[in-house]
């Protein structure tokens, strides 16, 4: 392939019908650090990229591309269409790409094997999804919430990715959406996060209580550092969730930095009313006792740090 072959290969994909195998082979001189076509197949991508109505063909490129760069390629520019044209495409275009987004990261989540080999390309599609939600939830898509919740009930494997989503979309609504949304949405997100919290917590709990498996266990610890923030004040102090990051998971070495995440979280909440102060110290109490049948305190951190694994190093 030489340089008149790139070019007449995109012309073909803007003006004909659009053959992924073609594609590919564009993507390939493209990440190839050696090609002499690299800079002529990088400007055929970005060619490609601005094509308004390439976004149609995205669904092809990610389930047949043979080339894994052209998979979040076709990822890029679906995203690129819900983040530009989302409001202008008519409603049957958009329960299209919703339809397709989940039912594509519902297929890769369901299977372990496939969710390590894919964690990566899963990870992009959990955030197109979150770009979709930024769109269309709560007004258009009010049962979301519900919807993860009860699919994370099937399959634990599932859940660890839902649990992923839930985490991404808390960071979406709470941490990023300052510069991206304008304040009326995010108010609303925010509402109905809050609103249908109670299910989201439910699920934490009876993952947290009832679960064995660690990646599902890390991953919803992670994602409840996260909720910390922002959730209603029952949730933390009128239920069994400090005595379960403690006792449980604070004790346990492969958890211990996850739920020491959770319990700062929670020791750095402020303006509280007068009525949690006896809850706050409390927690602090118990947290030294914990914390004493970890470290004695006679016992020397230097060596421990030193010849420690990265989990003990980063706990101390």
């Amino acid at each position: 392939m030489n340089t008149n072959d790139v070019e007449a290969i995109t012309q073909k994909l803007l003006n004909g019908e659009f053959d992924v195998t073609l594609l590919d082979q564009v993507v390939g001189a493209a990440y190839d650090p050696v090609s002499p076509h690299r800079a002529a197949a990088n400007k055929a991508l970005m060619q490609l990229q601005e094509a308004p109505d390439l976004w149609k063909a995205a669904d092809s490129i990610i389930e047949k591309a043979q080339n894994p760069q052209s998979r979040f390629f076709g990822v890029q520019v679906l995203d690129d269409a819900i983040k530009t044209r989302w409001k202008i495409l008519p409603a049957e275009q958009r329960d299209g790409i919703k339809s397709f987004v989940v039912g594509k990261i519902i297929k890769m989540s369901s299977d372990e094997a496939l969710m390590k080999q894919e964690k990566v390309f899963i990870g992009k599609m959990n955030l197109t999804l979150v770009e979709i939600l930024k769109q269309e939830w709560p007004h258009n898509w009010p049962s979301f919430i519900s919807d993860l919740v009860g699919s994370s009930k099937t399959s634990e494997i599932l859940c660890e990715n839902n649990m992923q989503i839930l985490k991404l979309l808390s960071e979406e609504v709470f941490d990023f959406s300052r510069d991206q949304m304008v304040t009326e949405k995010v108010k609303r997100m925010k509402e109905s996060l809050n609103g249908e919290f109670s299910q989201i917590f439910q699920l934490c709990e009876f993952v947290l209580e009832h679960s064995q498996h660690p990646g599902l266990i890390k991953v919803t610890l992670q994602t409840l550092q996260r909720f910390l923030t922002w959730i209603p004040l029952g949730f933390i102090f009128q239920t069994k969730l400090i005595e379960v990051l403690l006792n449980k998971f604070f004790v346990e070495p492969t958890t211990r930095n996850y739920a020491l995440d959770c319990l700062t979280e929670i020791g750095t909440l402020q303006d509280l009313e007068p009525q949690y102060d006896p809850l706050f110290r409390q927690l602090f109490v118990t947290f030294l006792q914990r914390l004493g049948d970890i470290f004695t305190p006679e016992t020397d951190l230097a060596p421990a740090f030193e010849y420690g694994n990265e989990d003990d190093r980063m706990f101390i």
